[in-house]
């Protein structure tokens, strides 16, 4: 509303209030005595004063109550509705924290598991190796005796031996 508007609609009501005062009363009563068509001029022009806007607001004070328990209805829906995706991030989030935790287990386990049978398969191959290697130096003295023997080496120790 404008200032003007504002500074009018003031200046009539305080006009009807001051007739209003002013009135002469009737006695052993609380009535008084106004001119009904000059009251009803000055609370005229304080109507037509009024912005339409004011319509709008006495009707939109009229369905407050509705608005509000709408708004809050909705409100509430929203908080539920936040409850619940917070609940279900939480959940998420424990589910995926004990995944996680459930994995490194796993893992530890794994890894611990590989190393003791990579000791286990170290020392077959170590064993079968030592194994391998005895047989193959028992094969060298043979395989040298052998070719000792094709050379007349034992005779000639034989022979040495029968000098002394």
């Amino acid at each position: 509303m404008s200032e003007e508007n504002q500074f009018i609609v003031t200046e009539r009501v305080q006009s009807a209030i001051t007739m209003v005062e002013e009135a002469r009363g009737v006695p052993l009563s609380a009535s008084c005595v106004v001119h009904r068509g000059e009251l009803l001029e000055i609370l005229d022009q304080a109507r037509v004063a009024l912005p339409s806007d004011l319509q709008s607001a006495h009707q939109i004070l009229l369905t407050r109550d509705s608005i509000i328990e709408e708004a809050q209805a909705t409100a509430d829906q929203l908080i539920i509705l936040a409850r619940e995706e917070v609940a279900e991030l939480v959940e998420q989030t424990q589910i995926v924290a004990a995944a996680h935790k459930e994995a490194a287990k796993i893992m530890a386990e794994v890894e611990a598991e590989a190393k003791s049978e990579r000791e286990e398969i170290e020392a077959y191959i170590d064993s079968r190796l030592a194994t391998l290697e005895v047989i193959l130096n028992k094969t060298l003295d043979v395989v040298q005796r052998g070719r000792d023997k094709l050379q007349g080496v034992e005779d000639k120790h034989v022979l040495s031996e029968l000098s002394e």
